[in-house]
């Protein structure tokens, strides 16, 4: 079946790239798998212009919908991601409780489920994550997005690796979850409005695929069945409330407490003691990696100047015998040395936020 999935996948690839109908084909990128085989449809018809998507929500009339699901704008809200079934939901709340108010089609996410274990396996990854100000983004290739905080707490106890894992527009991504312009646009509103309203986190849960009884009894055999029924205690703490649950890590699990009827927030993630040992334990590993080798030099003939072999355009400054050079990012070393430079930047920002006065072990960490 794999194989002939894989032979599937590179002739829609040579279909695809080769159709004169449709002249933005080349720039197409199709992560097929063993899930979501629609993911290709989707970037075809994005490519072709045909948007919306189908079953996506009339994003021009936002306050209608609003006022029919009666909610408000600045509502506190919540995100939940199904990769298999590629689609997103966005709940708010209303007298205390949560409603769904939209579900939309993802246009396209890569690799299959499971969780994302490295910088640049294509992975998108599973947890629960949370937005802060600071993570809605409104500059770069994409200007709406949000930023998920990859790796959150537990992703780092667990030495996964990554960064930049947005909720974007468009319809072509690589560990990342596409969305289209338009739903973009209308996601990133929301989520923008309910902060500016005083929600300091919002939640994002995000899972393999819809956690019922079923659909976990199919994937029993699979390698990540034990991970999957932990997410599967924070997927029915929230159906059984309808109220985010307060997400705790400890030991390499999560734990989950019912959400506060009227609490504006569930906060931040929080990790025990033991977690947070664990953590530092890996940043003073990670400061004993010594630094990769410049890349080499040549000597222009003409202008006698030396230069690398490779570009060397944000590569990262390294110190070697007391003086500054630049390793290049196409050498497998040196873009290993930079994603775990970004880990330690990220560890110590967990880190610091901990405050070691509190007897419970558990302390507060700024992002996702």
């Amino acid at each position: 079946m794999r194989k002939l999935l894989k032979f599937a996948t590179a002739a829609l690839t040579l279909v695809v790239a080769s159709s004169a109908s449709v002249p933005v084909a080349s720039a197409l990128s199709i992560e097929l798998k063993d899930v979501a085989a629609d993911r290709v449809e989707r970037q075809r018809a994005a490519a072709a212009g045909a948007l919306p998507l189908p079953n996506t929500p009339n994003v021009a009339i936002l306050d209608e919908r609003m006022r029919k699901t009666g909610v408000t704008l600045a509502a506190p809200m919540l995100i939940r991601i199904f990769k298999a079934e590629s689609e997103l939901e966005i709940w708010k709340e209303r007298d205390g409780a949560y409603v769904l108010f939209a579900t939309y089609p993802i246009c396209h996410w890569s690799g299959s489920i499971g969780p994302k274990l490295r910088q640049g396996d294509k992975q998108a990854p599973e947890g629960f994550y949370t937005l802060t100000r600071e993570q809605i983004r409104h500059v770069g290739r994409w200007p709406k997005s949000l930023d998920l905080g990859f790796p959150n707490v537990f992703d780092q106890s667990l030495a996964r690796t990554g960064s930049f894992i947005l909720i974007h527009g468009g319809c072509s991504s690589v560990g990342c979850f596409a969305m289209t312009n338009p739903v973009m646009e209308e996601i990133h509103l929301l989520t923008s409005a309910a902060i500016d309203a005083g929600q300091e986190h919002v939640p994002v849960h995000v899972f393999p695929f819809r956690m019922t009884v079923m659909k976990m009894a199919e994937q029993a055999l699979s390698p990540w069945s034990t991970y999957w029924a932990n997410l599967k205690q924070g997927y029915d703490a929230f159906e059984a409330s309808k109220r985010p649950p307060v997400v705790s890590v400890c030991d390499g699990r999560y734990s989950f407490e019912a959400g506060v009827d009227g609490r504006t927030s569930t906060g931040p993630l929080q990790a025990c003691a033991t977690t947070l040992s664990a953590i530092r334990d890996q940043e003073q590993w990670l400061r004993s990696v010594p630094s990769p080798a410049a890349s080499p030099l040549r000597v222009d003939q003409q202008s006698g100047r030396s230069s690398s072999l490779r570009g060397r355009v944000g590569a990262p400054a390294l110190v070697r015998n007391g003086r500054t050079v630049r390793c290049a990012l196409a050498r497998p070393s040196c873009r290993k040395f930079a994603a775990l430079k970004t880990q330690v930047v990220s560890r110590r920002r967990t880190l610091a936020s901990t405050s070691p006065d509190r007897s419970n072990g558990r302390r507060n960490q700024p992002r996702g």
